[in-house]
């Protein structure tokens, strides 16, 4: 084949390339429900969270008297989680809730929105402003983290026994963004 057809066709490709990784990441998005969306944010680092979800067996305080006998119900705690980056462990999510990386930043969030996961068995999708930071690095200058992609996580069961513990495995991604410019 000529080189001057080699060079078009080279660069039709490349085009292609381009333009199915914009229409992905504009399909990644649109799949973010609008509750969680931020706006005014740009992405600084994904990264994917291996863990579980810690529920306490408690009586329900949800409308009732303190004198009424109230039903025992799994009551979240806090999560445990490693956070993954290209294969890697950089980092850990646990109460706060709070995300610490590798290079010493860190940032708390406080949740804002959620939106439902995809099944029963998911934890919800999130997003959290960031109420506070720690460290000079990757996350010093997030405003807003999302939690996404959620997988597993949710307590089901019975709750029999007041002050029992449940370890629900679960994995998301949690999304760090910053203000845009």
């Amino acid at each position: 084949m000529n080189i001057f057809l080699k060079m078009p066709l080279n660069a039709v490709i490349v085009w292609l390339i381009a333009l199915a990784v914009v229409l992905l990441v504009a399909q990644v998005a649109a799949q973010v429900p609008s509750a969680i969306a931020v706006a005014d944010g740009t992405a600084i680092v994904t990264l994917h969270a291996e863990g579980a979800q810690i529920y306490q067996c408690k009586p329900d305080s949800e409308g009732k008297p303190p004198s009424q006998k109230r039903a025992l119900t799994w009551q979240f705690r806090e999560p445990i989680a490693t956070l993954i980056l290209d294969g890697k462990s950089v980092g850990r999510h646990y109460a706060g809730p709070n995300w610490d990386y590798i290079d010493g930043s860190g940032v708390k969030g406080k949740v804002a929105a959620s939106a439902a996961g995809a099944t029963p068995n998911d934890i919800s999708w999130l997003k959290l402003d960031v109420v506070d930071r720690r460290g000079d690095g990757i996350l010093s200058s997030a405003t807003t983290v999302q939690r996404i992609n959620t997988r597993g996580g949710a307590a089901q069961g019975p709750c029999e026994n007041e002050g029992d513990y449940r370890s629900v495995p679960y994995s998301a991604d949690y999304v760090f963004l910053r203000k845009r410019d």
